[in-house]
């Protein structure tokens, strides 16, 4: 299907308003409250959609108090026995950069020279260390004002499912089979499926998620993810009088922490090789805490990072008499390859609406992990697609404006091709 002219400026245009009145809202998430939703902004932005959703006459339309918004669109006419498809996207940013206030700038026809920041002149993005600009000059491109992230993980894969809504909703003639909408809380803290209702998701041939990076990509493949924390228990003697007695907790961590190969590390890294990732220590003399996380598309290789992190583990305590260590390693989410592989019919309808869409696949494995990752592992076959931001989880982070009108395009045209 051929979408005209005036439907093509309706996704932009409803795409790039509704990203830009999203990501005024602050929704980070916190890995620190246990609470669901981990933050009570998510709550704003959810009332708010559903407030939309309803607004645009969706049915069953529901915000329940852990923050999840589900909503139903009924088939087109003549559509009705096609299969019962999902488009999902998290409402939460990561706790990585602030998300407060975030105040936008349009760089307009971008001609690639260096992108600066105005509340931040010595934060830029230059064509050396985001190459992707190269293919966007000539285009207008989205950043935040450089004191925080901009929001485009994942509010432009919120603002194009939304597009999607207001075009079937104004354009009958834009054929799909029921449709379900969900939005999650609390994705970038590994918990944006914790509390899914999936009885409101078992009539669910698929879903996909809007949660991926460059125009036209199409993810089916995510690291396989762990967990590792670690407590350090020395003892503390005053410093006059410790030669042979004191257990320096956060000494030995640092000595411990400093054994993890380098070049297994995220800046050293990149393509299909995996991790460790230390992201918070803290501590003293008598105790120190350290949370890593463990990334590779092989389970196996996190298993011997584990086994690696074992042996030091029992150096350290025999080096340290009195030392010790504690160690808990928790499975995050399983590369979801294991389980789309057996849905091709999934993946190749999303092919053909990226190309319809004028667009290259570009097929990528995600070095990192998706509310799709989990919902595969839990029956509910989920690839990821683009929502066409870059550089993610920092004060960089950028979005082009054509990438809102090619996303909610692609969702319109996989929509037409499940009603084939």
């Amino acid at each position: 299907m051929q979408l005209s002219t005036d439907i093509l400026n309706l996704l932009l245009s409803e795409a790039k308003e509704r990203f830009l009145r999203y990501i005024a809202i602050d929704t980070t998430s916190s890995e620190e409250t246990g609470t669901h939703p981990s933050t009570p902004e998510q709550l704003v932005l959810g009332k708010l959609l559903k407030e939309e959703l309803i607004e645009l006459g969706l049915e069953n339309v529901t915000h329940d108090e852990f923050g999840y918004v589900y909503a139903d669109l009924p088939a087109s006419q003549g559509y009705e026995k096609a299969p019962v498809i999902g488009f999902v996207a998290h409402m939460d940013t990561s706790p990585a950069a602030s998300g407060k206030e975030v105040k936008y700038q349009i760089h307009e026809n971008y001609d690639g020279s260096v992108i600066t920041f105005p509340k931040d002149d010595k934060l830029t993005i230059s064509l050396e260390d985001s190459p992707e600009l190269k293919e966007m000059i000539g285009l207008d491109i989205i950043t935040a004002s450089g004191d925080t992230l901009l929001g485009a993980d994942d509010k432009a894969g919120i603002a194009e499912i939304m597009a999607a809504v207001a075009a079937w909703i104004r354009y009958p003639e834009l054929k799909h089979g029921h449709i379900l909408i969900c939005f999650t809380p609390d994705e970038e803290i590994g918990e944006g499926t914790l509390k899914i209702d999936m009885d409101r998701l078992k009539q669910l041939k698929c879903g996909y998620t809007l949660d991926g990076g460059e125009i036209g990509e199409l993810e089916t493949e995510c690291f396989d993810a762990w967990k590792a924390e670690f407590e350090f228990h020395g003892l503390s003697v005053h410093p006059g009088y410790a030669k042979d007695k004191m257990i320096n907790a956060l000494d030995v961590a640092c000595r411990f922490f400093s054994q993890i190969p380098e070049y297994e590390t995220p800046e050293h890294t990149e393509n299909r090789e995996g991790f460790y990732h230390l992201y918070d220590f803290k501590g003293g003399a008598e105790r120190a805490s350290g949370t890593m996380i463990l990334r590779d598309f092989e389970e196996a290789n996190n298993k011997l990072r584990m086994e690696y992190l074992e042996t030091l583990k029992t150096t350290f305590e025999s080096r340290y008499k009195g030392l010790e260590i504690k160690m808990k390693f928790t499975h995050s989410y399983d590369n979801m390859l294991k389980f789309l592989g057996s849905y091709p019919e999934i993946v190749s309808k999303a092919e053909e609406a990226i190309l319809a869409a004028g667009l290259e696949v570009k097929r990528t494995a995600i070095r990192g992990g998706t509310d799709g990752a989990r919902l595969s592992a839990k029956g509910l076959p989920t690839p990821n697609l683009f929502a066409g931001g870059m550089l993610f989880h920092s004060r960089k982070e950028y979005i082009p404006t054509i990438a809102l009108q090619k996303a909610t395009e692609v969702i319109i045209l996989i929509a037409e091709n499940w009603t084939k």
